[in-house]
């Protein structure tokens, strides 16, 4: 299959959301701006977070997705690698947002092919804001999406997070960061424990219990499953890239913070 030319004018480049418009393939959904018509209930992504530790960041999230006060799916995945050095957790409309994340996905290995160069964080954290920002027509008909993005700077060798608002405006956060209906309690929660240079362990000790007490104040939060053994996802981003936590590891920290929360309750 031969690669479609453009003219100069109107070449799209690295965008590969501007080659999927001049190719004719179409590009992320859009509401009509103008329509008053309530969109159908979908599930929601909650509660997710980001912290940094020494050699980068920890992101996690927990597995739940809801809709309305019912548990729409207790399996679901909310982190995701964007590439080598990079992470996206979502909270908000789950369906719309696994979608943003696929694209983003796609156009940072888009760019990659064709500049021959890895964006730059700043640059793929820009990207992803425009992504939000052309969702915003939906955003008003009740199916926001918030994610985060997080990942380690190569040209630094520090790890960074962006936060983002509906309307696609980003931010970046010094130390920590949490988004969804659970994430005011995982916030304070980390903002407790937070301290400059956490290990590795010490990370994502602290993001499981954000995750925690998210879970234990706010119902959309889902909290571990000990029955079906669901755990939340935690990802490490770090000069060697990204990984996830292995699922094992994950049940015996919440196990181990379980116990220390029982022994003190027992004092």
């Amino acid at each position: 299959m031969a690669l479609p030319l453009f003219p100069p004018e109107s070449d799209p480049g690295p965008d590969f959301v501007g080659l999927l418009r001049q190719a004719g393939g179409g590009a992320a959904p859009r509401a009509e701006t103008g329509s008053s018509t309530p969109l159908a209930a979908a599930p929601h992504a909650t509660t997710v977070v980001a912290l940094r530790y020494a050699d980068g960041v920890i992101m996690a999230g927990d597995r739940r997705a809801t809709m309305g006060n019912i548990i729409a799916h207790r399996g679901m995945e909310k982190v995701f690698q964007a590439d080598r050095h990079s992470a996206v957790a979502i909270a908000g409309s789950a369906g719309m947002a696994v979608e943003m994340v696929r694209l983003f996905q796609v156009q940072l290995e888009h760019y990659e092919k064709v500049e021959g160069t890895v964006l730059s964080l700043e640059g793929k954290a820009n990207q992803l804001a425009q992504m939000v920002r052309q969702h915003l027509p939906l955003a008003m008909q009740g199916l926001a999406v918030v994610p985060l993005f997080a990942g380690y700077d190569t040209a630094r060798g520090i790890g960074r997070i962006f936060s983002y608002d509906a309307t696609g405006g980003h931010y970046e956060d010094t130390d920590f960061q949490a988004t969804g209906s659970g994430g005011r309690d995982a916030r304070s929660t980390i903002k407790l424990g937070f301290r400059e240079g956490l290990s590795r362990d010490e990370a994502v000790d602290l993001a499981i219990q954000s995750l925690y007490e998210a879970a234990d104040e706010d119902s959309a939060t889902g909290g571990p499953d000990l029955v079906r053994g669901i755990y939340p996802l935690i990802a490490v981003v770090d000069i060697e890239g990204y990984r996830l936590v292995p699922e094992e590891e994950v049940a015996e920290r919440f196990a181990a913070l379980i116990a220390r929360m029982q022994a003190e309750r027992a004092r």
